[in-house]
């Protein structure tokens, strides 16, 4: 396949750090004591006066540069209140969670590189499906995040919240090597020069890991990034890069109590040992700012495949349940904005586009991994354009007011391999924004915000006639999804010490979604959620850090009798903390809590998850150009659960179908070790 071909290329190119000299070239490189670097701790950024919301804020990379991070996804953790977690191999996309929602994949969760958006609409395994698996730490320079539907710049798959990513410019030539248990083994290798006034940042990485699991991950995973910037931070920048991303693994999906509790497969065992995907990804970005205009423009080719058995025997005693799905598609588009400002008002105006050509998505039953037939493939063209306005007032030293507007409009083309699900349509949907931020002392601001905002359903499901898998007639759904949220707030910054409180409300019209391993629609009544989320980052000393969030919601269907409103993988309480204390000058020791609490795991609450508690620490010691690096995962080695379902499945041998807990367990208590030197 070409594109292959043209990934390992690029993938050779982003290893030259290793071994080209760029430290003999010019260059910004960093300093060979790391304390003479200037750390900037993103969460200590002063918002009150600028943020529009008390849910907002900044995590840069100092913030967790020396915190232990098992996977790539847990980067999206360093978001007060959002969890990440795994149930389908290392290589797939995480499943999220955040203001009560079982976000599946990021259905209502935005996600942003660079300004391009990362979501996928109308994709083979899940609407809005989210996957960050092509970014390494080592190339970021902060995560801007902001919770709820009050920004206008932001339209589909924001009512939960926003993430939003964005890489350095230039890094000083390093290499890292880092291996550990369960034959994790990882490489890493960067450097910046510079090219008359630009800066060129060369990086690339390699990584394996079978895993903990009776069916080894063999996990391959290769990235890439080249990037090209010039000019000021500020008023006048721009950036030219190329990413790139390629892996391949093996899964141990969730698995049935009742096959561990009975002995017949081990707690990190599978029943089917076909499962498994890869995904390539190429990328380029474009970013410019000129004063007060800023543009963005993007073009990704994506390329997906997953194997994947739930259910086992319960459809087909014969053959097995297992299926495919793939995604091949190109994702072209860009943004761009401008601010005005008159007097004690400034007006940013904008608009987006967005054009997902996709050239096959499909669903097929399969055994050994292998189609044998298929249940649906379609191509689908599906084109977003969006217009938004956020003027900000100024109507006194103390308060500032905003109002924001955004219109969002989807045209699509379906076509089907069945042609009766085939068809084409257009929607448009307006989203009103409005808050006031009022600084009521030195150092505090409260807040109080209103907005609309929307998650896209699949577009198949608003052409569907047949049913694909029982040949009936199907119902079709709405292109769009409203969600309407409120919330208050509080932020307080004196000193070293930050925090801040809200209560939200959050409201949808309707859940309802395309089901990827169906191939259909389900219909999902209303839903409403109700909560409180609170934050605190405090260095009390230069030697001391200390930060912590904690988030409760309720989250309920609309519609069903009493007793049937609870919404299956709804998480009501998540706790995060963390303290990173430096004993010696050239010593870091840091530990991380992470807890997620016990979940329904049906509608009327009589099944429920257990709640997850887990505790990673670290030890990074600085010697001279080189920093060693221990890092121990699972501390007290829970027994714990990265996520739970309940629904009904049969294994070979059981003579009809049982309801159960199906569970993908969390990784034992693990030791990696690094090393990075700096040229």
């Amino acid at each position: 396949m070409p594109q292959k071909a043209s990934f390992y290329a690029f993938s050779a190119l982003c290893t030259l750090p290793l071994v080209t000299p760029l430290s003999a070239q010019t260059q910004r490189a960093e300093p060979a004591d790391r304390d003479d670097d200037i750390v900037v701790y993103g969460r200590a950024l002063k918002e009150v006066g600028i943020a529009q919301s008390g849910s907002q804020g900044t995590v840069g990379y100092a913030d967790f540069d020396d915190v232990p991070i098992s996977r790539t996804g847990e980067l999206v953790e360093n978001v007060p209140g959002v969890i990440a977690t795994q149930h389908s191999g290392s290589g797939k996309a995480n499943q999220y969670f955040l203001r009560g929602f079982n976000l599946d994949h990021g259905t209502d969760f935005a996600g942003f590189v660079d300004g391009a958006p990362i979501n996928m609409r109308s994709h083979g395994h899940g609407q809005g499906y989210l996957d960050f698996n092509f970014l390494f730490p080592e190339t970021l320079e902060r995560i801007d995040y902001r919770k709820g539907p009050y920004f206008a710049d932001v339209g589909d798959f924001s009512a939960a919240g926003t993430v939003s990513f964005r890489t350095k410019d230039n890094i000083g030539p390093f290499a890292k090597l880092e291996a550990g248990a369960f034959g994790f083994r990882r490489g890493v290798a960067g450097g910046s020069t510079e090219i008359g006034n630009l800066d060129l940042l060369v990086a690339g990485e390699a990584q394996s890991y079978d895993g903990p699991w009776v069916l080894a991950e063999d996990l391959e995973r290769f990235s890439g990034l080249v990037k090209l910037s010039g000019g000021s931070i500020g008023d006048n920048h721009f950036s030219l890069q190329f990413n790139a991303y390629d892996s391949q693994w093996r899964s141990t999906d969730q698995i049935p109590e009742r096959a561990v509790a009975s002995g017949a497969i081990d707690r990190f065992g599978f029943v089917d040992g076909d499962l498994g995907g890869n995904t390539t990804r190429l990328g380029a970005v474009a970013n410019a700012n000129f004063g007060n205009s800023r543009i963005t423009a993007f073009a990704t080719y994506y390329d997906f495949r997953l194997v994947s058995n739930f259910t086992y025997f319960l459809e087909d005693p014969v053959n097995g349940d297992e299926f495919v799905q793939q995604d091949e598609r190109w994702t072209l588009g860009g943004s761009l904005s401008h601010t005005i400002n008159i007097g004690p008002a400034s007006l940013e105006f904008g608009g987006d586009l967005r054009h997902d050509a996709i050239s096959g998505v499909g669903l097929f039953n399969s055994v050994g991994g292998k189609p044998i037939n298929t249940i649906r493939f379609d191509r689908i063209k599906e084109t977003g354009l969006a217009a938004h306005a956020t003027a900000e007032v100024k109507l006194a030293d103390n308060l500032r007011a905003f109002l924001g507007l955004r219109y969002d409009h989807l045209f699509y083309d379906v076509n089907a391999d069945l042609a009766a699900n085939s068809g084409n349509g257009d929607a448009g949907i307006f989203g009103p924004k409005a808050g006031l931020a009022w600084k009521a002392a030195e150092g505090l601001e409260l807040y109080a915000n209103y907005g609309q905002s929307f998650h896209s359903n699949d577009v198949r499901g608003a052409t569907i006639a047949v049913d694909p898998v029982s040949g009936l007639a199907a119902d079709r759904v709405p292109v769009f999804a409203r969600a309407e949220g409120a919330e208050v707030g509080a932020r307080i910054e004196r000193g070293s010490f930050d925090a801040s409180i809200v209560g939200f409300w959050l409201a949808l019209d309707s859940e309802l979604v395309f089901v990827g391993d169906g191939g259909a629609t389900e219909a999902n009544d209303g839903s409403r959620r109700y909560g409180v989320e609170a934050s605190m980052f405090w260095r009390p000393a230069n030697w001391l850090t200390i930060d912590a969030a904690y988030a409760h919601t309720r989250a309920r269907y609309v519609g069903p009798a009493v007793g049937q409103r609870s919404i299956p993988g709804a998480v009501p309480e998540v706790l995060s903390a963390g303290l990173t204390v430096k004993p010696l000058e050239k010593v870091t020791l840091t530990t991380q809590l992470r807890h997620f609490g016990s979940a329904p795991l049906i509608e009327d609450d009589s099944v429920r998850s257990d709640a997850t508690t887990l505790v990673n620490v670290g030890t990074y010691f600085d010697v001279g150009r080189l920093t060693i690096g221990a890092e121990l995962f699972n501390l007290f080695d829970a027994k714990d659960a990265d996520v739970t379902y309940f629904y009904e499945s049969q294994l070979a041998g059981e003579a009809a179908p049982v309801e159960d807990r199906h569970f993908h367990p969390v990784e034992p208590r693990q030791l990696r070790i690094s090393a990075r030197y700096r040229f």
